[in-house]
Order: structure tokens, then sequence, then C-alpha cells
């Protein structure tokens, strides 16, 4: 190797050490500058992260707590501390508990309780559980005319059935011509008509 070669070649490592260092200036200065900023990110993120993790740990306590009050419940239904720890843990599943309850026993008034509850369907489902255990002709046509009633063509079954047994055969076809083709009790209705509305 020449001088000049060698030269050439501390020039270049000199360069590269000189840009490494210029970069190193740039990134202490930007920390300096941003020192507070950064520190107050990384503990933020930390604060957020321990959060969650707290509020999962605690979600999954509740939960097993829940199960563990509604387990208590299957075994012992009249178990009153049960039903009230149920419902200060997961007032859903205690509202569902209670609906599940009601409807084995046809109690018309706790169902009734439970028409205004939050959980999603129940409503709808006590609606129809209340006119269906009262035979009311005009609860189950109100709900019936509900949109969305899960229950609709049953309950446009149930009135028929109760206008047949009243001898108002005329508002018991009317019912049942109410019911589509396409739903499952089609068959239930034309047998109906059939048999009982002639």
């Amino acid at each position: 190797m020449s001088l000049k070669e060698n030269l050439d070649m501390v020039k270049d490592e000199l360069s590269s050490e000189e840009k490494f260092f210029e970069k190193a200036v740039v990134t202490e200065k930007f920390v300096k500058k941003y020192k507070k900023v950064i520190i107050g990110s990384v503990v933020a993120i930390a604060v957020i992260v321990a959060a969650d993790i707290a509020y999962e740990l605690n979600k999954q306590r509740t939960l097993a707590s829940a199960n563990e009050a509604l387990m208590t419940l299957q075994k012992d239904p009249k178990n009153a501390t049960a039903l009230s720890r149920l419902e200060s843990l997961s007032p859903a599943l205690h509202d569902v508990w209670l609906y599940s309850q009601a409807v084995v026993a046809h109690d018309v008034d706790t169902l009734q309780k439970l028409q205004s509850s939050k959980v999603m369907l129940l409503g709808d489902l006590t609606s129809y559980e209340v006119a269906q255990n009262t035979q009311d002709v005009k609860k189950l046509e109100s709900y019936a005319q509900t949109q969305n009633a899960i229950y609709r063509d049953l309950a446009q079954v149930e009135a028929a059935l109760v206008y047949i047994q009243k001898g108002e055969l005329t508002k018991a076809h009317s019912k049942l011509s109410m019911i589509s083709v396409d739903s499952p009790l089609a068959n239930v209705a034309k047998a109906l008509m059939h048999y009982g509305v002639k």
C-alpha cells in the first residue's frame, strides 16, 4: 500500500468517526430538549399498561365470583345471599337467572318486572312469556305486532288458540292467516285452519 492510500484510509476513518460523533451530539441535544416529554410518555405508557392489567384482573375476579354465586344458586335456588351477590356482581346474569326461574315457575309477576331489563332480548322474551302465561289475547297481539319479535308467529298461534277456545273462529282464522308460508309454524297454522277453525 502506498502512503497516499494509507492517508485516504485514515481520512475515511476520521470522517466516519466525525459523522458518528456528530450524530451522537444531535441525539444528545434531542434527548435533552425532549427529555421531559420522553419520560412522561414512558411513564404514561407504563401507567396505561398497569391500569389495563389491573382492570382485566378485576374483571376476571368479578366474573369468577359471579359464576360462583350462580353455581350456588343452581344448587340452592332459594339462597338469598347468593342472589344478592349475583345481582351486585353481574346484573345481566342476575336478570337471566330470574328469568329462567320465573319461566319454570310460571311467575308472571317476576316476568313483568323483567320486561324493563336492559339485557339483550330479555325484554322481548319476558313480554312473550307474560302474554303466553296469562293467555291474554291483547298482550299476545301486541307482542306479535312488535317489530323484530322473536316469537311473533308463535304468539299468533297462541292468540288463535285462545280465540278457538272462546268459539271466535273468524278471529282465529284471521290470526292464523297472518303467519307467513316461510314460517316454521306454517304447517301448524294450516292444520289449525283445516281442523280447528272450519
